[in-house]
Order: C-alpha cells, then sequence, then structure tokens
C-alpha cells in the first residue's frame, strides 16, 4: 500500500507542478530504492515487512525444508540452507497459529515459507504440472513475499497427522474438496479452520498451502542464508 500510495502522490505532483521528465525519473529511482529496501532480511527488524527466521519467534515449530534437500518433485537440492524466513507479521500469527495447535496437542511442521524469486525460476521450470506452480512474472506469488507456507501437523510423538496425500502430491487427491475418509476430512478441517482464524487462506488444489492476507508484501529475491 505504501508503494502505490507513494507512487499516485508522485503523478499528482508531475501533473500540477509540470516537473521536468528528469525529476521525475529521479523521484521514481529515490522511491524504487525505498521500496527494495524493504526486501533486505536484516531490514529494519521492528518493521512488519521485515523478513525474520520463525525458530527466533518461537523454537518449537518442527522444520522440514524440502528443497533444501534432493527429497522433493524435482529431485534437486534448491536452497543453500534450511532456515524458515517469513515476513514479520505473517510470522506472528503463525505463531499465533502454532499456539491454537499446541492447545489441541499438535505441532505444525513446516515445509516451505520465503522462497527466493530466481528460486521460483528454477521451480517452474522443474514443474511437470504448471498449474501447480506459479510462474515467477505472474500470479500471487506469495512465497516469493514471505507470506505462504507449506505445512502439515504433527501429534506429540512427532507423527504427521493423515492428510491423505503427501507434501506436493499434484493430483485431485490434495485438493481440498476431494472426498477422502473422515479422519483425513476432519484432519484437513482442523488445519484449515485455525489458520484461516489466524489470517491465513487456503488454496483449492493444495491442503498444504496457506497464503497470508491481512497484509501486503513485495516479491524479493534476498538470499535466504544470512
Amino acid at each position: 500500500m505504501l508503494q502505490y500510495s507513494l507512487f499516485f502522490l508522485t503523478c499528482i505532483f508531475v501533473s500540477y507542478n509540470a516537473i521536468n521528465t528528469t525529476h521525475y525519473n529521479k523521484l521514481l529511482d529515490f522511491y524504487q530504492v525505498r521500496f527494495k529496501k524493504i526486501d533486505y532480511l536484516n531490514y529494519n527488524k521492528n518493521h512488519d515487512t521485515s523478513m525474520v527466521k520463525i525458530l527466533s519467534l518461537d523454537n518449537s515449530f518442527v522444520i522440514d525444508i524440502r528443497y533444501a534437500t534432493a527429497d522433493n518433485f524435482t529431485k534437486q537440492v534448491l536452497y543453500d540452507c534450511n532456515t524458515v524466513w517469513f515476513r514479520k507479521k505473517v510470522a506472528l500469527d503463525l505463531v499465533k497459529a502454532q499456539q491454537f495447535f499446541k492447545e489441541k496437542g499438535y505441532c505444525i511442521k513446516i515445509y516451505d515459507g520465503y522462497r527466493p524469486i530466481s528460486v521460483q525460476w528454477r521451480l517452474w521450470k522443474a514443474t511437470p504440472k504448471k498449474e501447480y506452480v506459479s510462474h515467477p512474472s505472474k500470479g500471487m506469488r506469495m512465497h516469493n513475499r514471505g507470506a505462504a507456507v507449506d505445512m502439515t501437523l504433527v501429534d506429540k510423538n512427532g507423527k504427521e497427522l493423515n492428510m491423505g496425500t503427501v507434501y506436493d502430491f499434484f493430483g485431485k487427491e490434495a485438493h481440498l474438496n476431494y472426498p477422502h475418509n473422515e479422519e483425513v476430512q476432519k484432519n484437513r478441517k482442523l488445519l484449515k479452520t485455525i489458520m484461516e482464524q489466524c489470517g491465513f487462506k487456503a488454496i483449492s488444489k493444495e491442503w498444504w498451502h496457506f497464503d497470508y492476507h491481512a497484509m501486503k508484501f513485495n516479491v524479493s529475491d534476498a538470499a535466504m542464508c544470512e
């Protein structure tokens, strides 16, 4: 919202003051630099748009970043480390969700969080079914904004709840409306209900994926392993 507001004010300034093209371009360059600063992992740690490591806020999350290993559908190691980052506001509400799940005897297991846009290109090219991965230059690209989480739930013994399919399963069985048995439907409902209470939104084709919709962020390509 800040980006669009500043841009709109700049346009008004141009219209009413008839500044020359050089001055106009300098203003745009100034604003673009400011916007890019928001995407640095260590930018203003007190700001909601800063990137934070989820374990720095709550170390009870179970971390299983598949793209940091070859145990994923691409069979390639896409991340240099298994550190999980989110925008600060996203992370805080994910911690809130974690507390609700823990009250019921469960814990969040994270498969993926922030994903640099350069990695998105590699992932998209390696995906056999393009409808399951956002094109790097189109769509919402919430992982690239630090505003999406791929996750499941585990019990007190670390065992994953039955969600009907494995993570990153490209098929109708992973869709939210697939008629699984009562156990799977109950587990998926629990996952979806609490996540939506905390500001996240499920998507129809991936039971494990949740986008954060309470705040908007920029696409970023900041490194994950700083």
